[in-house]
């Protein structure tokens, strides 16, 4: 099928074949670790949607020209951040401009059906890789099933664009997805308690708020897991980073279906062991180590290592938590503090030319563009902007220059995204990182771009 992008970019649009069976794909490295704890190396994950039911804020985008608007200014002049973190290519949110002749100001975004058009263009060469959802990812010689963490991510990332342009085309691909799995998790374990493996049922439960039927099916298996998870009371099962954006979203989801079923609750205990009980929380630098074992590590230069896509998969959580959080909830103010602190740690080491390097704290170590990262704290930034919990006038030039970044840089001419670091859990994993170089599994990638771009572009509507 064919489907309108917009005037200017319907040229671009491509056909969404959604052909069952067979096709090869790739996979990611094994993110096993089923029991409650444990560490997982192995898997990065990435974040999430949107908040809000993907229902909820849908922006067409219909007419409009989706090309050709000029590119906004850059956000100032590149200085030494704070924290201790920063270097050369860190860069402040002040300073005048490099475009336009004069410094980037509050709301000057990209045009809506600008950015829903490089969405559009990266999404379609994903799906034109993947025509069948159901076909297994096979990495390595390993053959995995799709509804891994990896794929999970990619589906989160375009739910939240389907809430920012909802083409039928984009929900009947998760819905084909979801369905081929029959809505099971991984291995078809619901008694699971590793968060990797919980990860589909992001997406499996805002494909039921958006089904008018409510088809308790597509949430059965996840809300077993989870169930399990809080009459049990474990609080230790995340032990590595990645795992606070792969579950503790669907606890929140949960929690706006079922306001007293303790799973907020159960979200904050989970939430603080990573934080308070293993510490990988920096209350002085806001950012986080991936896991314990990072916590001693330094690079060449003596600094810590904070990498980047493990503190974009918090950053996403925290968003897809708050964003359906009630008001009211004990932890709102915590949750809130955190994911402030990190954004204007994040904005203080802001590379010049629009990305964050894959280590935070050393510009130095694996120095370099960075899309998996980039794009979730973009996505951050942008809701954070767009609900008023972070300030306008700050952070619209650092939002602006990451989607220049990935827009102009990162985004090839057939929606192809370089500079995106492999599966793994640390600076190092995938380098060097080209424009071209492909990475073990690409889908949580293209996720982490969609959720990113997405947000921005209603950020931009509003």
């Amino acid at each position: 099928m064919k489907f309108s992008i917009g005037c200017a970019a319907r040229l671009m649009a491509l056909a969404w074949p959604l052909a069952a069976c067979g096709e090869s794909a790739s996979s990611i490295p094994s993110t096993s670790n089923a029991g409650s704890g444990g560490n997982v190396s192995g898997g990065s994950s990435v974040g999430g949607a949107s908040g809000s039911n993907v229902g909820g804020q849908l922006i067409a985008s219909s007419g409009g020209n989706a090309g050709g608007a000029p590119s906004a200014g850059s956000a100032g002049a590149s200085t030494t951040g704070g924290l201790g973190l920063g270097g050369t290519d860190a860069v402040g949110g002040g300073g005048s401009g490099s475009a336009g002749g004069g410094g980037q100001t509050s709301g000057s975004y990209p045009p809506a059906p600008q950015v829903l058009e490089v969405l559009a263009r990266v999404n379609q060469q994903f799906a034109d890789k993947w025509p069948d959802p159901a076909a297994p990812i096979v990495v390595g010689g390993t053959s995995r099933e799709s509804n891994i963490w990896t794929r999970a991510v990619y589906y989160e990332g375009l739910l939240n664009l389907y809430a920012a342009d909802p083409k039928p085309a984009y929900k009947d691909y998760a819905l084909a997805w979801g369905k081929a799995h029959s809505w099971h998790l991984r291995n078809n374990d619901s008694t699971t308690t590793n968060a990797d493996n919980q990860c589909a049922g992001q997406a499996y439960i805002d494909l039921y708020n958006l089904d008018a039927g409510k088809d308790a099916q597509r949430i059965t298996a996840i809300q077993t897991s989870i169930d399990g998870m809080v009459a049990s009371k474990v609080t230790n099962a995340w032990t590595w980073v990645d795992a606070i954006q792969m579950s503790m979203p669907v606890l929140a989801r949960l929690g706006a279906l079922h306001p007293t079923g303790g799973y907020f609750d159960a979200a904050y205990a989970l939430y603080s062991h990573p934080k308070k009980t293993l510490a990988l929380y920096n209350t002085t630098d806001h950012l986080w180590w991936r896991d314990t074992p990072w916590k001693g590590q330094k690079t060449p230069a003596g600094k810590e290592v904070y990498w980047s896509r493990g503190n974009g998969w918090v950053f996403a959580a925290l968003v897809r938590t708050l964003d359906l959080l009630p008001a009211a909830d004990p932890h709102r103010a915590e949750y809130t503090q955190d994911f402030k602190d990190m954004a204007t740690a994040l904005r203080a080491i802001q590379r010049a030319d629009g990305f964050w390097n894959p280590s935070l704290g050393d510009p130095t170590h694996f120095g370099g563009p960075e899309s998996s990262g980039t794009g979730l704290f973009l996505y951050g930034m942008a809701w954070g902007v767009r609900t008023g919990v972070l300030d306008e006038a700050t952070y619209a030039p650092v939002i602006v220059k990451a989607w220049q970044a990935l827009a102009e840089t990162a985004v090839q001419a057939n929606g192809f995204i370089g500079y995106m670091q492999s599966t793994g859990d640390d600076p190092s994993d995938g380098q060097p990182l080209t424009t071209t170089k492909q990475p073990d599994f690409e889908d949580y990638g293209v996720g982490c771009v969609l959720l990113g771009g997405s947000e921005l572009a209603k950020l931009s509507a509003k």
